[in-house]
Protein backbone atom coordinates (compact mmCIF):
# COMPACT_ATOMS: atom_id res chain seq x y z
CA UNK A 1 0.00 0.00 0.00
CA UNK A 2 1.39 3.14 -1.03
CA UNK A 3 0.59 6.33 1.13
CA UNK A 4 2.19 9.38 -0.69
CA UNK A 5 1.84 12.36 2.05
CA UNK A 6 2.58 10.17 4.21
CA UNK A 7 6.17 9.02 4.69
CA UNK A 8 6.27 6.39 7.44
CA UNK A 9 8.95 3.75 7.67
CA UNK A 10 7.46 0.06 7.65
CA UNK A 11 9.39 -0.84 10.50
CA UNK A 12 7.14 2.08 12.51
CA UNK A 13 4.20 0.89 15.18
CA UNK A 14 1.96 3.09 13.08
CA UNK A 15 2.38 1.71 10.01
CA UNK A 16 1.90 -2.05 11.39
CA UNK A 17 -0.98 -0.86 13.43
CA UNK A 18 -2.47 0.87 9.89
CA UNK A 19 -1.90 -2.20 7.96
CA UNK A 20 -3.53 -4.62 10.80
CA UNK A 21 -6.71 -2.46 10.64
CA UNK A 22 -7.07 -1.82 7.38
CA UNK A 23 -6.41 -4.70 4.75
CA UNK A 24 -7.02 -4.15 0.85
CA UNK A 25 -6.78 -6.96 0.15
CA UNK A 26 -9.38 -8.55 2.31
CA UNK A 27 -12.90 -7.86 1.17
CA UNK A 28 -16.71 -8.06 2.93
CA UNK A 29 -19.31 -9.37 1.04
CA UNK A 30 -22.70 -8.43 2.53
CA UNK A 31 -26.58 -9.39 1.49
CA UNK A 32 -25.70 -12.74 0.64
CA UNK A 33 -28.09 -14.91 -0.22
CA UNK A 34 -28.49 -17.20 3.09
CA UNK A 35 -28.15 -20.31 0.94
CA UNK A 36 -24.81 -18.84 -0.75
CA UNK A 37 -21.44 -21.40 0.36
CA UNK A 38 -17.67 -20.57 0.55
CA UNK A 39 -17.37 -22.74 -3.38
CA UNK A 40 -20.23 -19.97 -4.96
CA UNK A 41 -18.71 -17.23 -3.45
CA UNK A 42 -14.95 -18.46 -4.62
CA UNK A 43 -16.85 -18.69 -7.80
CA UNK A 44 -18.05 -15.45 -8.15
CA UNK A 45 -14.33 -13.50 -7.39
CA UNK A 46 -12.08 -15.57 -8.64
CA UNK A 47 -12.26 -13.81 -12.11
CA UNK A 48 -10.91 -10.72 -10.32
CA UNK A 49 -7.46 -12.56 -9.47
CA UNK A 50 -6.68 -15.37 -6.99
CA UNK A 51 -8.67 -15.58 -4.19
CA UNK A 52 -6.53 -17.28 -0.88
CA UNK A 53 -9.50 -17.60 1.05
CA UNK A 54 -12.84 -17.21 1.44
CA UNK A 55 -15.29 -17.50 4.72
CA UNK A 56 -19.18 -17.09 4.56
CA UNK A 57 -20.10 -16.87 8.45
CA UNK A 58 -22.36 -19.32 9.58
CA UNK A 59 -24.52 -19.44 13.14
CA UNK A 60 -22.37 -21.62 15.58
CA UNK A 61 -26.02 -23.38 17.05
CA UNK A 62 -27.84 -23.54 13.85
CA UNK A 63 -24.79 -23.65 11.03
CA UNK A 64 -27.06 -21.34 8.42
CA UNK A 65 -25.17 -18.60 7.22
CA UNK A 66 -25.25 -15.27 8.49
CA UNK A 67 -25.93 -13.84 5.09
CA UNK A 68 -22.36 -12.80 4.90
CA UNK A 69 -18.30 -13.29 4.26
CA UNK A 70 -14.97 -12.33 3.56
CA UNK A 71 -12.77 -13.12 0.43
CA UNK A 72 -8.84 -12.19 0.68
CA UNK A 73 -7.17 -11.64 -2.44
CA UNK A 74 -3.49 -12.56 -2.72
CA UNK A 75 -3.28 -8.58 -4.43
CA UNK A 76 -4.72 -5.43 -3.27
CA UNK A 77 -5.10 -5.14 -7.41
CA UNK A 78 -7.23 -7.99 -7.66
CA UNK A 79 -9.28 -6.67 -4.77
CA UNK A 80 -9.86 -3.20 -5.89
CA UNK A 81 -11.18 -4.35 -9.21
CA UNK A 82 -13.57 -7.25 -7.29
CA UNK A 83 -14.92 -4.30 -5.44
CA UNK A 84 -15.62 -1.94 -7.91
CA UNK A 85 -17.16 -4.59 -10.39
CA UNK A 86 -18.69 -6.80 -7.68
CA UNK A 87 -20.54 -3.92 -5.38
CA UNK A 88 -23.93 -4.43 -6.49
CA UNK A 89 -24.17 -6.96 -8.26
CA UNK A 90 -26.73 -9.92 -8.32
CA UNK A 91 -25.52 -13.44 -6.55
CA UNK A 92 -28.07 -15.67 -6.72
CA UNK A 93 -30.54 -13.46 -6.35
CA UNK A 94 -29.35 -11.01 -4.36
CA UNK A 95 -27.75 -7.70 -4.61
CA UNK A 96 -24.42 -7.72 -2.62
CA UNK A 97 -22.71 -4.97 -1.15
CA UNK A 98 -18.34 -5.16 -1.39
CA UNK A 99 -16.54 -2.98 0.79
CA UNK A 100 -13.02 -3.50 2.04
CA UNK A 101 -12.92 -5.22 5.60
CA UNK A 102 -11.19 -3.61 8.63
CA UNK A 103 -10.28 -5.01 11.82
CA UNK A 104 -12.53 -3.43 14.67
Amino acid sequence: MHFPSCRLPFASPLYRWLMYCHSSTKLFVGGLSYDTNEPVLKDAFDKYGEVIQVNVVCDHVSGKSKGYGFVHYAEETAASKALKEMDGQLLEGRNIRVQYSHRE
